[in-house]
């Protein structure tokens, strides 16, 4: 009898316990118990870092003259804090309500934000992380601009309702003073003014308070007298009002295009009334009206003429010009044109005194999608170079990857050949925008993101740092012809927009291998080269990918049993086979189905190439038989072995790129059967070298039954599409007659034409008017269910994942061996073995064997990613061949190149030594290697599913991260499978996010949380810990300009400016407390925010250690009181008793 062994079971009970749903395969040896797992739990947080990017719908804009720092608002509620490059910051109103006005505290370190929802925010900025200090809530009154003069604390807010409300910013209180609209304005008005458009006081009397109505009326109130000094009024409404420094004048714009001058003291009529941009009749009339201006500014020089600034005002005839900005400068009036429509602007001047000279040198423009800062110190007004990372939405972003801890040599070589795709005829000044300090932060490895786009240009970033820089454009359209007009266009293309869109790309950094996918069905392999080189001829391969059978065909009895690709010497050569008898243009007739043409056409004329990316294969799926192309759903490159694979809803296509051939073309199902009595063995029918122009085509191009089930079908090497005609082999035709009798047993569903489901990268059904792919926003077709049904079944499978390897192709090997793992949107999961020619030339003369093992194991929900360990729980990455420039000479290339990463050890005595892990939209699973049994299992959501999924490197140790559709951000430990995060995070709003959600090494995620801006996450506890440190500064300690000097004789005479003390004003002793039904005081989080920012660590130590000294003086200072108190009452009752006792000494008992 067996003895029965309590401890185990006891140790299954913990194991069990310690995972929720992960479960060890019963009856398999524990192969991973030897294994030690070092991630925890707490080695884990979550939390946002920085966020790069435009501003998603700015609002408004501010800028600090001493901080030099600039704030953005948003229509969300977003605020964006700019300083030198590389310092930016994020924060965001809790209501999402658009900012409508920002106003600095100059060199205080605060912000004040006015919003829609009628509230207004003090924030702290001397904090890494700013944070609301104050908030105030008006409830009965509308908000529409506020005005906060230079070194005052005390805020001035204008109404709808025409009334200005004054605010304590140090307390955020309202003071009882109020400036009511009926007060203001004449008792002769019958009408109401509107609301308040502008407030500001004269920059040579405090006193003064300059307010401007919608109406077109402007006051000047005194504000000690509490009353009007002046009207001025004028028929068109106002937009906005600037003053001139020495307060005598000021300027209005006006709804009809016209600009007003007004003297201070002359309110009766304006001293001027210009149209910039308004026609003048020679008749002497009035000029014809013009657009609004929207602002204006009025800046004066020492030296010059003032400049005058001022946006909009156009004449109403010229439709369709785009926006622009006129500076007005003495008699010359230039207009500058933007290309975007202009939200705000500001002049940056080098005093913030309002009553000195202002010197303007610069304009900032705050554009609908854009940010563009003037140089008026210049001739011609240049632009200064931007340093932010404002472009990324250039052209919509359509895929995302994020790669941390790179080669260090990446980055370097990236920047020295973008450096030379910079513009010229940027301002030779430095940026403007120069505040803030970076963060001192420790974690120095290179993190690089790639940004694909729907022009089909890809754009790599520098992200090291919490920073990012652009570093290298490319631009894969140059390798297509592009079409003039709409009348030019192509009527193959399968997109009417953005053809050269990016759907996938797949990098190498350590070969610097690039191969991406566009939504043409094309792929593009490039080889980075420092050198420049003129292509004459682009290298294209064509593949015809279809997977159809009927369900009436039988296999051919008569044929042989086992069908054998043809081997490299049994093909002819191409003196063998006679010519094309017909040019090489495919069916592209008006009267039958395009076939055997591609979407896109590759350029004829030669192409230059500069130092970068250079094109080293275009491939390109056809029609076929009048059916457009499906999209290609998955990729992946290999540099070691010279391949790249990619697949879509037909199937899979591995091409050698090394010597220009396709090696299979084969439909899912054919590698979904282990169990088939007739082995394939595919190999490539490739014949011998030949020039570009000779044909490697495997079929006829017609449209029979035979065309429908070749592995591998068609593919031509040359720029143009070979003869689709064209006479076959005796061998090419034996090939055909052979794959026609196995087509049963292939058994490829049928394409539901009319099917609209969508797999992980596009729809599986495409049709010319299909909209883009980066458009379908707000739909998701891929399987909810938590088990494969029918309904799933009914869809096409498509291939959802790739991964190279070197591992077991079959359950008895014994040794490792290059191997491709293919993933499927139905959670199959296959091995496709690799046989690699020797290395040299012998690697480019004899063909790459391939044949298929069959399914290896299911999952639920489409495969996401794929990864092998070894025997201790240490990745294997995929091997790769280590850069080397192609163009460069033969000595540099010896030098350069080295042997491929040696090959993981094999198994020894049947034990399995790898470790598979496969993670899909549903589960994980851990499968040994070569046995092919499942040692690990967890569900990781029923009511889900995962969007996406990555094997990443953290704390020296290896994890899956896990992004599902309902928010949740997870992590489980390899390879166990244990959970070891699991935080409700963002759910998904739109596909954006599930389209560009990626995970990297080292804790790091991002996403593209607008559609121009990324936003950077973190998973690691460390980042967490160190990210104070990290972030850059805001507010850095500066010293005030001084004050203007007001001169012997202005101070003798006066005439210099008036100084106003507003506390006796504003204050509650002379101006009483204002109503407490007006606005509502709302205490921040600010001062509890910084709190919990200082709660962890010493510092956090040092601060309770601080509060609890503070609390203890408290106390023994009210107990010092207390004591105090009581002394002096004994000290009096002595003195009581003792003038008691004097009075009665000498009295007798009857005199009392």
């Amino acid at each position: 009898m067996k003895k029965f062994n309590i401890r185990k079971v006891l140790d299954g009970l913990t194991a069990a316990s310690s995972s929720s749903s992960a479960t060890a395969q019963p009856g398999t040896p524990r192969e991973t118990d030897v294994i030690q797992e070092t991630l925890q739990s707490e080695h884990f947080q979550l939390c946002k870092t920085v966020r790069h990017g435009f501003p998603h719908h700015p609002s408004s804009m501010a800028f600090d003259p001493v901080q030099k720092i600039l704030a953005v608002g948003t229509q969300t509620g977003a605020l964006r804090l700019f300083g030198r490059a590389g310092v930016e910051c994020y924060c965001q109103h809790e209501s999402g309500a658009a900012v409508i006005q920002l106003q600095f505290l100059i060199n205080e370190g605060a912000l004040v934000s006015a919003l829609a929802d009628d509230s207004i925010h003090l924030w702290n900025l001397r904090q890494k992380i700013p944070a609301i200090l104050h908030s105030l809530k008006f409830s009965r009154e509308r908000i529409t601009y506020c005005h906060l003069p230079f070194q005052s604390k005390w805020l001035y807010v204008g109404t709808e309702r025409g009334n200005i409300h004054i605010v304590n910013v140090e307390s955020f209180t309202l003071s009882g003073y109020v400036i009511m609209w009926n007060k203001a304005i004449e008792l002769s008005t019958k009408t109401h003014p509107g609301p308040v458009v502008h407030i500001s006081d004269n920059p040579m009397d405090e006193g003064k308070l300059l307010i401007g109505f919608e109406c077109g009326v402007v006051v000047l109130w005194d504000l000690k007298c509490k009353k009007a000094d002046y009207r001025y009024s004028y028929d068109e409404a106002i937009h906005s009002v600037a003053w001139h420094h020495e307060g005598k004048q000021f300027v209005c714009s006006h709804s009809d295009g016209t600009l007003t001058t007004w003297n201070v003291r002359v309110p009766a009529k304006a001293t001027q009334i210009i149209t910039p941009h308004g026609k003048q009749p020679k008749d002497g009339k009035k000029p014809e009206p013009c657009k609004p201006i929207l602002k204006v500014e009025y800046k004066t020089t020492r030296a010059g003429d003032p400049f005058m600034v001022l946006s909009g005002g156009l004449s109403y005839d010229t439709v369709g010009r785009r926006a622009c900005l006129t500076v007005m400068h003495g008699k010359s009036t230039t207009v500058l044109e933007m290309d975007y429509p202009i939200v705000d602007f500001l002049t940056l001047c080098e005093t913030p005194y309002p009553n000195d000279f202002q010197e303007p040198y610069a304009v900032v423009v705050l554009l609908e999608k854009d940010l563009v800062v003037i140089d008026l110190g210049q001739i011609g007004y240049p632009i200064f170079e931007n340093p932010y990372p404002l472009t990324i939405h250039e052209s919509p972003v359509t895929c995302c990857e994020y790669f941390a801890d790179c080669p260090d040599e990446i980055i370097p070589a990236l920047y020295s050949v973008g450096s030379r795709q910079k513009r010229q005829g940027y301002s030779k000044k430095e940026w403007p925008i120069s505040g803030g300090n970076w963060g001192q932060g420790t974690q120095s490895y290179p993190e690089i993101i790639i940004t694909g786009h729907a022009d089909g240009t890809i754009k790599f970033w520098d992200a090291s740092a919490l920073m990012l820089q652009v570093l290298y454009k490319l631009k894969t359209a140059k390798v297509f012809e592009r079409a003039r007009g709409k009348e030019d266009k192509s009527s193959t293309e399968i997109v009417e927009e953005d053809p050269f869109a990016i759907q996938t790309m797949s990098w190498c950094p350590e070969s610097r291998m690039l191969c991406v996918a566009g939504v043409s069905a094309h792929v593009i392999i490039y080889r980075f080269s420092k050198q420049e080189v003129t292509t004459e001829v682009v290298q294209l391969l064509e593949v015809r990918m279809q997977c159809e059978f009927s369900n009436g065909d039988s296999p051919d009895t008569g044929g042989e049993k086992t069908p054998t690709l043809p081997t490299p010497g049994a093909s002819s050569s191409p003196q063998e086979s006679e010519p094309p008898t017909q040019p090489s243009t495919g069916s592209n007739s008006t009267d039958g189905p395009r076939d055997n043409i591609p979407c896109l056409q590759v350029r004829s004329s030669p192409l230059k190439q500069s130092p970068g990316y250079q094109v080293e294969l275009v491939i390109q799926l056809v029609w076929v038989s009048g059916e457009p192309p499906q999209p290609i759903t998955s990729l992946a490159i290999n540099s070691s072995y010279g391949l790249v694979v990619f697949g879509n809803t037909n199937g899979l296509a591995v091409v050698d790129y090394l010597q220009k051939t396709l090696l299979l073309n084969m439909g899912t199902t054919e590698l979904c059967s282990p169990s088939d009595p007739y082995p394939r063995q595919p190999r490539s029918p490739r014949k011998p070298r030949q020039p570009s122009g000779a044909p490697c085509d495997t079929n006829d191009g017609s449209n029979t039954s035979e065309d429908r089930c070749k592995s591998p079908t068609s593919a031509k090497m040359s720029r143009r599409i070979s003869s689709s005609s064209e006479q076959k082999t005796d061998v090419e035709k034996r090939f055909q007659r052979r794959c026609v009798t196995f087509k049963k047993r292939f058994c490829c569903v049928k394409e539901d034409k009319a099917a609209a489901r969508m797999s992980k990268n596009g729809p599986i059904s495409r049709t010319k008017s299909a909209p883009n792919f980066y458009a379908k926003d707000n739909s998701f077709t891929r399987s909810r269910s938590s088990s494969v049904t029918s309904i799933d079944r009914e869809s096409r499978e498509a291939i959802s994942s790739f991964h190279f390897c070197e591992s077991f192709p079959r359950k008895v090997d014994s040794l490792v061996s290059p191997c491709l793992l293919v993933g499927t949107t139905q959670g199959s999961v296959m091995m496709v073995a690799l046989s690699l020619p020797p290395g040299g030339d012998q690697r480019l003369q004899q063909p790459v064997g391939i044949s298929s093992c069959g399914t290896m194991v299911r999952l639920k929900g489409g495969i996401l990613t794929m990864a092998l360990l070894d025997a201790t729980g240490t990745l294997l990455p995929p091997s790769y061949e280590p850069w080397y420039d192609s163009n460069a000479s033969e000595e540099e290339k010896e030098k350069s190149r080295k042997r491929r990463p040696a090959s993981p050890p094999s198994s020894q005595d049947g034990q399995d030594s790898q470790f598979a892990v496969l993670c899909s939209e549903k589960q994980a699973k851990v499968v040994a290697m070569p046995s092919q049994t499942r040692i690990y299992k967890h569900s990781i959501t029923e009511s889900s599913f995962v969007l996406r999924a990555d094997v990443v490197q953290m704390s020296g140790a290896n994890c899956i991260t896990c992004f599902c559709a309902n928010g949740h951000i997870m992590a489980l430990s390899l390879p166990s499978l244990r959970p070891l995060l699991d935080v409700n995070y963002l759910p998904l709003t739109d596909m954006r996010i599930a389209r560009t959600f990626c995970f990297s090494n080292v804790g790091q995620a991002l996403y593209l949380t607008s559609p121009t801006e990324i936003q950077r996450i973190t998973y690691s506890q460390e980042t967490c810990d160190n990210l104070q440190e990290m972030l850059s500064e805001l507010f850095t300690p500066v010293e005030t300009p001084e004050a203007p000097n007001r001169g012997f004789f202005k101070g003798l005479f006066g005439g210099g400016a008036q100084s106003l003390d507003r506390e006796d004003l504003f204050g509650e002793t002379a101006a009483g407390k204002a109503s407490r039904s007006l606005a509502q005081h709302i205490p921040g989080p600010g001062s509890m925010e910084g709190m919990k920012g200082a709660a962890s660590g010493v510092v956090g130590d040092l601060a309770r250690a601080r509060i609890a000294l503070d609390e203890r003086g408290q106390k023994l200072g009210e107990l010092e009181e207390r004591t105090a108190a009581m002394m002096a009452s004994a000290d009096s009752f002595s003195k009581h008793a003792h003038d008691m006792m004097l009075k009665y000494k000498d009295k007798k008992w009857y005199q009392l």
